[in-house]
């Protein structure tokens, strides 16, 4: 199960760090990403990361501004977004697959719920 949080309203410029927990002891074998999806759009990548965290892909509307990381020990997984745009606002939908799923939905087994992002001009 995957839950994520620290979803909110911020002003454009500003910064948010979203976090994903996960239950269950096999944490550290999944490849973790993170979606989102604006109202009447698809769902969209955003960031993966690996199992080790020594592997990370961003989409390119994102990359320099966001970092995506993991603590297996803690089994969570953190997106830390700076340089909010309003174009950034959307549901935050984090991820997980057994295989390295890229930037494909399809290839990821579970799905935490939404956190909403909203960035304010």
């Amino acid at each position: 199960q995957l839950q994520a949080s620290g979803g909110g309203l911020v002003q454009a410029g500003g910064s948010l760090r979203l976090s994903c927990a996960a239950s269950g002891r096999a944490f550290s074998s999944y490849h973790m990403a993170w979606f989102r999806q604006a109202p009447g759009k698809e769902r969209e990548f955003v960031a993966t990361i690996n199992w080790s965290g020594g592997s990370t892909y961003y989409a390119d509307a994102v990359k320099g501004r966001f970092t995506i990381s993991r603590d297996n020990a803690k089994n969570t997984v953190n997106l830390q977004m700076n340089s909010l745009k309003p174009e950034d606002t959307a549901a935050y939908y984090c991820a997980a697959a057994r295989s390295w799923g890229g930037s494909r939905p399809s290839s990821y087994d579970y799905w935490g719920q939404g956190t909403q992002v909203t960035v304010s001009s």
